[in-house]
């Protein structure tokens, strides 16, 4: 047993400053092959385009901070106005919504009012219980799909949530 005793005396555990330092070391390794892939993965930052080159393509296509929009009539995309309506059960509950729809060809401005407002009346008839989860999301996704269908006669191609809050 005593000789046992004397074994562990001679096993000595890592200090704490050893393994402080291996960790920081690892920690500087990760840290700067994480910049390394980055700084390959990344694209290099664009140019920014003066607005003397395209006058009248900055006009609604580009947003604060010259971050340009995905959502122009040039893309044959409009986004709706954003709205937030009550749901009919229960009515304390709200709904924001903020929808943009994808045409085919040229989008038409009355056809996506008609649509905005039509969303919003259907809105005022569904319930919480209908919408809550995935699935009864999904289910509003393709009512809101079947009614912007037939609304536009076909002339919209998709209908896309930008933001979708229940309060």
């Amino acid at each position: 047993m005593a000789n046992q005793d004397q074994a562990d005396e001679g096993k000595k555990k890592p200090s704490l400053v050893l393994t402080i330092a291996i960790v920081a070391g690892l920690s500087v390794a990760a840290g700067g092959g994480g910049w390394f892939v980055g700084n390959m993965l990344a694209p290099p930052p664009a140019e920014p385009e003066t607005a003397a080159a395209e006058p009248g393509a900055e006009a609604g296509a580009a947003e604060e901070g010259g971050i340009p929009r995905l959502a122009t009539e040039a893309n044959g995309i409009v986004a709706l106005e954003p709205f937030t309506s009550n749901l009919a059960y229960p009515a304390d509950n709200l709904v924001r919504m903020e929808i943009a729809l994808a045409f085919k060809g040229v989008p038409d401005p009355v056809i996506a009012e008609a649509i905005h407002q039509d969303i919003m009346a259907y809105m005022r008839t569904v319930s919480l219980q209908q919408i809550q989860g995935p699935r009864g999301f999904q289910y509003l996704r393709d009512d809101l799909k079947e009614r912007v269908d037939l609304r536009s006669e076909g002339r919209v191609t998709n209908i896309m949530f930008r933001t979708f809050v229940i309060e």
